[in-house]
């Protein structure tokens, strides 16, 4: 499976650092600092200055037009939605430079995709401390969140979710939670999303192998849906509902398409489930869905600071899966990288 770290999602971003460290990119740094100014809120641009890095080298004029796009985006209160959109028409008018520029004249429809994403790559990561979970509303419903999901974790089981027998594997169930865990460890919203794509590809795959094991369909959301909703509960994923707003507002629009957005959009149904739940929802008495989460209280197992309570949710369960789910990995993960 293609990782965010693997050589092949590396390869977009060097690729790009490349090309701008030649002395023919710097009429392209001139067009870029126009559109930043144009495009970016002062209080994100600072957040990129002093960026000595920048591969102009000791350019320092070009180094200077870069870092104030960057500084434009700084000054201010935070405000994700305004701030989304402004990256965004940056993106896009990045798009039509690179495509004019000469370093790309002869360059592939996938060549000048690489150096988008590498362009993505560098300005979010550069961007994310001043873009992700921006407001203190956003922090607080992250840690509602993973408190809440640390009490389901206690006493909800497949069959509060309608999942059939025949789709019992923890096998497959433990390597889908292992890629959704792994969604903070990444500061572009490309490798974050791959992180949800590879959840979701080994649920999808999941049921296509039981499919075609045993003559049925079972790859439609009704199947999928509640699948992804148990996974979450057992993955408590870090800041699940700032890593969603992330991705959703940063990553460039053209690529949330086709198969991308349907799993974006399940693991966002997903966590509006769990925000919403209720004893109707897990198919039990509200009363007894109370007497649960009280219980789950009074065992003192909540995570205050909002970090993931998965190892309780998994239960003694995991420790018998670490092995056979080495052994199953090639069965149920296939690679993501074409799709984000």
């Amino acid at each position: 499976m293609e990782s965010p770290t693997s050589p092949a999602s590396r390869l977009d971003f060097y690729d790009f650092i490349g090309r701008m460290r030649r002395p023919a990119a710097a009429d392209l740094f001139h067009s870029i600092r126009r559109s930043i100014r144009l495009s970016l809120r002062p209080h994100l641009l600072l957040a990129l200055a002093p960026c000595p890095e920048w591969p102009c080298g000791s350019n320092s004029d070009l180094r200077f037009n870069y870092c104030s796009f960057l500084v434009s985006l700084s000054q201010g209160e935070p405000n994700a939605e305004e701030d989304g959109g402004r990256v965004q028409t940056f993106f896009a008018e990045m798009e039509t430079a690179i495509r004019d520029h000469p370093l790309w004249a002869r360059a592939t429809n996938q060549e000048i995709d690489h150096a988008l994403e590498g362009l993505e790559k560098y300005i979010m990561t550069k961007l994310f401390d001043k873009t992700f979970a921006s407001s203190a509303e956003d922090v607080r419903t992250d840690i509602e969140i993973s408190e809440k999901i640390g009490l389901l974790q206690h006493f909800v089981r497949p069959h509060h979710l309608d999942i059939p027998k025949i789709l019992h594997n923890e096998a497959a169930w433990l390597l889908a939670v292992k890629e959704l865990q792994k969604i903070n460890s990444f500061k572009s919203p490309r490798e974050k999303l791959i992180c949800i794509m590879s959840c979701c590809q080994v649920i999808n795959n999941l049921l296509l192998n039981v499919s075609m094991s045993n003559d049925r369909t079972l790859s439609g959301a009704d199947d999928f849906l509640p699948i992804l909703i148990y996974i979450t509960i057992k993955a408590n994923p870090p800041q699940l509902h700032s890593n969603l707003k992330f991705i959703q507002l940063f990553r460039r629009e053209t690529k949330l398409i086709s198969e991308v957005e349907y799993y974006l959009t399940n693991l966002i149904s997903a966590k509006m489930f769990i925000v919403n739940v209720n004893g109707r929802s897990l198919s039990m008495e509200e009363s007894v869905f109370q007497a649960h989460m009280e219980s789950a209280r009074f065992g003192n197992h909540i995570s205050v600071s909002g970090t993931s309570t998965s190892s309780q949710g998994l239960g003694t369960s995991t420790t018998g899966l670490n092995q056979e789910s080495g052994d199953t990995e090639g069965l149920f993960l296939t690679s993501v990288d074409q799709f984000v």
